[in-house]
């Protein structure tokens, strides 16, 4: 079952909800206790998607996709798609942190290199007091480690966990076990971990504001994410005009 006000955009879907209504939906799949995967949509994923059907086809099976980057936001106005705002990854992840501490919800957290995913353990603990934190485990293993793995997460109680890989393996790792993991909410949450304990910097606000996140990763390491965010970029508009005129010719 999807969430309300679901949009084709591109080659995917995107809700167009705020970040209040996202949580309002996301009370209710852990309501429902049906394990869900949940996404967010930038231009890299979409990027991603369009040369990789398997991918696409298991983003657009979650019942909730928010808009994460400002990229999704400009295609949504070429295309017509009434997206009022973003809901980013990190901020959706880090209210629900705050969420689960007001309402009692047990979390899991599952990536990042095992200093980093104890920090951020650490980190919650002591800004929440009283927070469920019920697993965690460092996302370095192999595939024979993974049945343990689910086997530990299935028996966490976990109401939601936070993934913290990049895509597309995220993604399809949830995919593969989200039934056996049995947590009702599983969302990917990328380098978030990275981000809260202090690892990467986050952009300032005015440029988060102006839509300009990614230039100021880009500018922290642009050896690695040229190709990324340069050609990626480039390749998502001329995406976009794609669709545009596919949609104009219809």
């Amino acid at each position: 079952m999807s969430a309300g006000n679901r949009y084709p955009i591109l080659n995917t879907y995107v809700n167009a909800i705020s970040l209040d209504e996202t949580v309002d939906e996301i009370e209710k799949i852990i309501a429902r206790g049906v394990p869900t995967q949940h996404v967010v949509i930038n231009a890299s994923k979409v990027n991603l998607m369009e040369a990789d059907p398997e991918l696409a086809s298991i983003v657009n099976e979650c019942p909730l996709i928010n808009a994460d980057g400002a990229s999704i936001v400009w295609a949504a106005k070429k295309l017509g798609v009434p997206l009022g705002e973003r809901v980013t990854g990190i901020d959706l992840f880090q209210r629900l942190v705050g969420l689960a501490s007001e309402k009692g919800y047990r979390i899991y957290l599952f990536g990042a290199k095992e200093e980093v995913v104890t920090k951020v353990k650490a980190i919650f603990e002591d800004r929440y007091p009283g927070i469920q934190i019920v697993g965690y485990r460092n996302g370095y293993f192999t595939e024979a480690d993974e049945p343990q793995i689910v086997s530990d997460m299935a028996a966490s109680g976990a109401d939601m966990m936070f993934v913290a890989f990049s895509s597309p393996k995220k993604e399809y790792w949830v995919h593969k076990y989200i039934d056996q993991i049995g947590i009702p909410f599983v969302m990917g949450v990328g380098g978030s971990f990275d981000v809260v304990a202090g690892v990467t910097d986050r952009a300032p606000t005015w440029m988060q504001e102006h839509g300009l996140e990614w230039f100021y990763r880009f500018i922290q390491e642009p050896g690695r994410l040229w190709k990324r965010y340069i050609i990626g970029n480039l390749k998502f508009v001329a995406l976009t005009y794609r669709y545009k005129f596919a949609k104009k010719g219809e």
